[in-house]
């Protein structure tokens, strides 16, 4: 088995269970709220150790009671936290999400010590990137910092895989060159592409637009839908596992997880992207971020 390894953020979940989604100027009851370990790269790190595969984390987290449990909680399922700093300065980052009665959520993002991880602290600990075969990214660190660490596993001939969210626009093109997978949603892919999208031909198109960036192949999410993999040749549609969703938080943090376990044991993209969305099928009929995510054992039921 391959070694994966991700760069990225460290979140404590503040989740706010409500009946809806709140209007501008709208005041509402919440019924629950809920601390949960997040952090999109905590959750595809998360996922990786506890569907069984080898991974490592580079990131960083506060010297406070929500980096502790991060740390504590990636290490129950073997994440190698080594390239975890604790800062001295700056909280742990914190996402506050509001999840509805359909399963929908928004989220609202402070980055706090996720804004800290520096080209300094990625230099520290070169080794992992080294030693590593696959790399995955997000967008909730710097953008610099993100690309440093692309330039760097792509000249080292590792497998890159970017997960663009939060999605910033006017990304400059040589940032994707050499990226072997992103994985944006729709929305993502519209505000990465600036085209407007309602049909799976638009899509197409502005997955081949990011392909013409640079990029090698791309995977649109499309929700309960299903997904799309664009390449410059062909494009294909998976179509989903139909269940209930009661919560999506990290349905994609999974999905990305999942698949690059599957290509961290020699499978194809097809089969890697068939494990991501039964992995992701079974997170979304789960609340929580790290606390919705399965087993290998469950997925094979």
């Amino acid at each position: 088995m391959k070694k994966i390894a991700v760069v990225g953020s460290l979140n404590m979940d503040i989740v706010i269970e409500t009946p809806h989604m709140p209007k501008g100027g709208e005041t509402i009851s919440g019924r629950n709220v809920t601390l949960i370990p997040g952090g999109k790269g905590a959750n595809q790190a998360y996922a990786v150790g506890k569907l069984g595969g080898d991974i490592t984390m580079i990131g960083a987290v506060g010297r406070d009671s929500s980096g502790d449990a991060l740390l504590e909680n990636l290490k129950s399922v073997n994440v190698n936290v080594s390239g975890i700093q604790r800062m001295e300065e700056g909280v742990t980052g914190q996402a506050y999400i509001t999840v509805d009665d359909h399963g929908e959520n928004s989220i609202i993002l402070i980055a706090g010590t996720n804004g800290l991880v520096t080209k300094e602290l990625i230099d520290d600990h070169m080794d992992i990137l080294r030693e590593c075969d696959i790399v995955i990214m997000q967008l909730e660190i710097p953008l610099d910092v993100v690309e440093y660490v692309k330039e760097f596993v792509v000249e080292e001939g590792k497998t890159v895989i970017v997960d663009p969210a939060p999605a910033i626009s006017n990304i400059p093109d040589h940032f994707w060159k050499g990226i072997d997978y992103i994985k944006p949603n729709e929305t993502e892919l519209v505000i990465l592409t600036g085209l407007k999208m309602e049909t799976r031909e638009e899509l197409v198109q502005g997955a081949r637009m990011m392909i013409g960036k640079g990029v090698k192949n791309v995977i649109v999410t499309l929700g309960g839908d299903g997904c799309l993999f664009v390449t410059n040749e062909t494009e294909e549609f998976f179509p989903s596992h139909k269940v209930k969703a009661v919560d999506t938080t990290a349905a994609g943090d999974s999905f990305t997880a999942a698949f690059a376990l599957a290509l961290s044991q020699g499978k194809e993209y097809k089969e890697a992207i068939e494990l991501g969305q039964k992995v992701s099928s079974i997170v979304v009929t789960r609340k929580g971020a790290q606390t919705s995510i399965p087993t290998m054992g469950e997925v094979n039921q």
